[in-house]
């Protein structure tokens, strides 16, 4: 484990070292030409395919690059059979472009998430998909926005710490048992990248950021998601699952610094 976590980083850096390069030497316009970097720092020279099963909702240009939202969905009937297990999502523009993971189950159907990224510069958002036996497939959308990793920063600690960690969550009413149901995940959290710097001593701020967040449905994994910076501030996951009967929908958050946040939510007939 110590060694795949040590290639993994050694993928990020390489990856985060390729698109600043890129982004110095490019204009604003997204480069399609980033993708192949960024491929193969993290996925080497693995296979992977170009489908329409895997998609992404989103403004073609969005007002902020610090609050960008996206819907990504799998559609199973269309997918013929390939199950994806696990999404990569990624700003391949982003000084750091892996905005996260998600791990999937059969208990999400197929698979539907709205959630809130950030981007520094115009850029393809890119959706890898990954099978149980390691087989990869892409779904890719451009959209415009920018400034939403790095700037000056002006924030009262106290006050972000005593509200980091506050969650609401919600399941819409009534609950439709057997078919797809949304859940709302918000939870209250600064997601300091660690690219911005200090607006008095001009130094970058620490990076503090939501790293993880695991879903279950009465004790049984419902999804967890990777989080990284490339998320917006103040993490939100609206999500399709199929509940089976009544039960409670929990989440356990993690943050990089070691600190839990939990939140419950029964679902009633």
């Amino acid at each position: 484990m110590v060694m795949q976590f040590q290639r993994w980083v050694g993928k990020l850096a390489v990856a985060v070292g390729l698109s600043l390069a890129f982004i110095a030497n490019t204009y604003a316009e997204a480069d399609p030409k980033l993708w192949a970097v960024m491929k193969e720092a993290f996925f080497a020279k693995r296979e992977m395919k170009e489908v329409d099963f895997i998609k992404i909702e989103a403004p073609k240009r969005a007002e902020s690059g610090a609050q960008v939202p996206v819907t990504y969905s799998i559609d199973r009937a269309a997918a013929n059979g390939v199950v994806i297990k696990k999404l990569y999502a990624f700003v391949d523009a982003n000084p750091i472009p892996l905005t996260a993971t998600y791990h999937l189950t059969d208990a999400l159907g197929d698979f539907q998430l709205s959630t809130r990224i950030r981007f520094e510069t115009d850029a393809y958002v890119r959706l890898v998909g990954e099978t149980e036996d390691g087989k990869l497939y892409l779904g890719s959308r451009v959209i415009r926005a920018a400034g939403g990793c790095g700037g000056m920063v002006e924030n009262n600690e106290a006050e972000i710490r005593a509200a980091a960690g506050r969650i609401k969550m919600n399941v819409e009413t009534p609950a439709k048992f057997g078919t797809p149901t949304m859940a709302t995940f918000n939870i209250k959290h600064i997601m300091r990248t660690g690219l911005q710097r200090d607006l008095v001593s001009q130094g970058y701020v620490p990076a503090f950021y939501i790293n993880k967040v695991d879903f279950a449905y009465d004790g049984k994994p419902l999804m967890t998601v990777d989080v990284g910076v490339g998320t917006a501030e103040d993490p939100y996951f609206k999500f399709s699952f199929i509940p089976a009967s009544a039960g409670k929908l929990e989440a356990v958050a993690t943050d990089n610094e070691g600190k839990t946040f939990s939140q419950q939510y029964d679902v009633k007939i």
